[in-house]
């Protein structure tokens, strides 16, 4: 009888159908679900708010990822040990000793595991904490078993780990050594081939040499030959143990006459291959007993499972819910596990924040989103973080590199934030409408900085050619010609500046017209298709640009495989960026007795520059 198929159900946010996991079913059905369907793939194990070793467990292949077939395998095994899948809902902090399915071997040990867990620690269910620590108690026993053992095979007692670290930083280069020396004791016309060529030493010969080279030390360790006193057969000549060694490995070979042959040998300047081979020897036991060093992580057969199927048991059904679907994300029900905190900078708080190594590799990627996001290095003390924080809120007038903000992570630590790197997009709509005006203030601003700037030098031009020739004028008291008046010069000036006046006059006089003759109603018709032509382009680009953003590029440029157009329309976008807002009955004063006194000629200039606008734009649509 074949088992009956899942019905999965679906949940619309983002841009796209999202599958639902809300019970055990849904979650030990992922499996069926095609993964064309799943938002995500693979995630990091590293930079995530999530309960790393969960998540270590998960990752089978320790890459450091964790893939879609590993959450399965994951969610399969905690299916098959639990006779009660209630308890994947993840409400309880833990596994219940009745809900383990003790009826195989492995669920015997973990059954049994549990039962010593719970006499020490009371009550019915086995908590993740109490499981931990039960590996770890078994895990430290196992290493200290294992250092009970090592203390009878180490030939050099307490020095023999640097002893042993000194043989093994040399151990490859010396088996070539004495190989290259049996080749030569073999076939005598190996020896010159088989020692630094002509060609390698002539490369060496035109550089800028160190005892680091990386050529240098791809050479012999020492000088290939044979001599009398070790014939042929025997391996060759002896390791010098001082002078006439590679220069590269001097440091290494006298660490290992210092350190293993003298305190093993005795007192010596060379090392033949027998004695060479007698050290391995006399090492072999303690090598194999440091590869035989138990893995703390993984030891305790029942335990470890009991601990494995206590975190699953908790974490797999919020996991499902950060990779297969993105619900935390969506409906607020709690932080994603890519959210590592809230940065807090310009009057607002920043809730789409994420963990960031190279903020320049990161942007490569990350600009794709279409996210206005901004880069911060983050430091509590000596120690040091790197964030992107999404700014979907609000303008970008006050964003620059060097502001100093606060980022709160989530475990509520604060830390010194400043921005490093700024990614520029649209941020709201609102944004999009004022730039023009905003634009144009600044080029105005700008201009007439420039004008006065330009005009002052120039006066301070005159006075100091004015003091100059009151210098000569005292030297040399006699009268310069005067230049007489050009009468046609100025009258040009004159005509030009009339006829620019006229112009003007002309062309506000009939946009005064055309706006006398509209009817009441027709006026606000006007305003608002002024405003529309001046901000309209800019606020229809801005619409694009915001509903093209996207998730994607943002988590997968911090190593995750996001698998659906995860989108963050304008709505939801503003729900990521919190406004300063006077909290509801709050009292405030709108008297500023430090207020700048607002001169009427401002105000009268800028009314001008609006009207001016406002029936230029007029006369432009009536026109058309």
């Amino acid at each position: 009888m074949s088992k009956k198929s899942h019905t999965w159900r679906f949940f619309r946010a983002g841009g796209f159908d999202q599958p639902r996991i809300d019970t055990p079913a849904d979650l030990l059905a992922i499996g069926t679900l095609d993964q064309k369907l799943w938002v995500a793939l693979s995630c990091p194990v590293a930079g995530s708010e999530f309960d790393r070793r969960t998540l270590a467990l998960i990752d089978s292949d320790n890459d450091g990822h964790i893939r879609a077939p590993e959450l399965i395998a994951a969610v399969r095994w905690a299916g098959e040990r639990l006779n009660d899948h209630a308890v994947l809902e993840g409400e309880a902090d833990g596994v219940p000793l009745a809900a383990i399915n003790a009826a195989d071997e492995e669920g015997a040990l973990i059954a049994a595991a549990a039962r010593e867990v719970l006499a020490e620690s009371g009550g019915e269910a086995v908590t993740v904490e109490a499981a931990s620590a039960a590996q770890a108690r078994v895990a430290e026993k196992a290493v200290a078993a294992w250092e009970a053992a090592g203390a009878a095979i180490q030939p050099l007692g307490a020095a023999t780990a640097n002893a042993y670290a000194a043989l093994t930083v040399v151990a490859a280069k010396v088996d070539d050594y004495f190989t290259r020396c049996q080749l030569a004791a073999f076939d005598g016309r190996a020896t010159d081939l088989l020692n630094a060529s002509e060609d390698a030493l002539k490369a060496l010969a035109g550089t800028t040499l160190s005892p680091q080279s990386e050529m240098i030390a791809a050479l012999p360790l020492a000088k290939v030959s044979v001599t009398e006193g070790n014939p042929r057969g025997t391996g060759g000549t002896a390791l010098p143990l001082g002078e006439n060694t590679n220069p590269a490995w001097a440091a290494a070979v006298a660490a290992l006459r210092e350190q293993v042959v003298m305190p093993l040998l005795g007192a010596r300047d060379v090392l033949t291959a027998a004695e060479w081979q007698t050290l391995q020897d006399q090492f072999a036991p303690y090598a194999a007993w440091l590869a035989a060093k138990p893995d703390a992580a993984a030891m305790g057969d029942g335990v470890l499972a009991l601990e494995r199927l206590a975190r699953y048991s908790r974490d797999l059904m919020r996991l499902a819910n950060n990779f297969v679907a993105f619900k935390d994300f969506y409906t607020h029900q709690g932080p994603a596990m890519f959210q590592i905190g809230t940065l807090y900078l310009d009057g607002r708080a920043c809730e789409l924040t994420v963990a960031v190594n190279d903020p320049n590799k990161h942007a490569v990627l990350a600009s794709l989103s279409r996210l206005c996001l901004v880069y911060c290095d983050c430091q509590r003390g000596a120690e040091k973080v790197g964030i992107a924080a999404a700014f979907t809120a609000g303008d970008s007038d006050q964003l620059m590199v060097g502001r100093n903000g606060v980022f709160y992570d989530r475990q509520g630590k604060d830390w010194d934030a400043t921005i490093t790197k700024i990614i520029d997009h649209p941020i709201s709509l609102r944004q999009a409408f004022w730039s023009p005006y905003k634009k144009l203030a600044r080029l105005v601003s700008e201009q007439l900085q420039k004008f006065a700037a330009s005009k002052a030098g120039a006066v301070d031009g005159q006075l100091a050619g004015a003091a100059g020739a009151v210098g000569k004028q005292a030297a040399a008291p006699a009268k310069a010609p005067i230049t007489p008046f050009d009468v046609g010069k100025f009258a040009g000036i004159f005509a030009a500046i009339g006829l620019a006046v006229g112009a003007i006059g002309t062309a506000l006089a009939v946009m005064v017209t055309g706006l006398l003759g509209l009817k009441a109603w027709q006026l606000p018709l006007v305003l608002a298709g002024v405003l529309l032509l001046i901000s309209g382009p800019a606020v229809v680009i801005a619409w694009f640009k915001l509903r093209a953003r996207n998730l994607g590029p943002l988590l997968d440029a911090n190593g995750w495989a996001v698998n659906a157009r995860a989108r963050i329309n304008i709505p939801f976008g503003t729900s990521l960026t919190q406004l300063a807002a006077l909290p509801k009955g709050a009292e405030s004063s709108l008297s500023d007795p430090y207020a700048e006194k607002q001169a009427p000629w401002k105000a009268i200039i800028i009314g001008l520059f609006v009207l001016a606008g406002i029936l230029l734009a007029g006369i432009s649509f009536m026109a058309h």
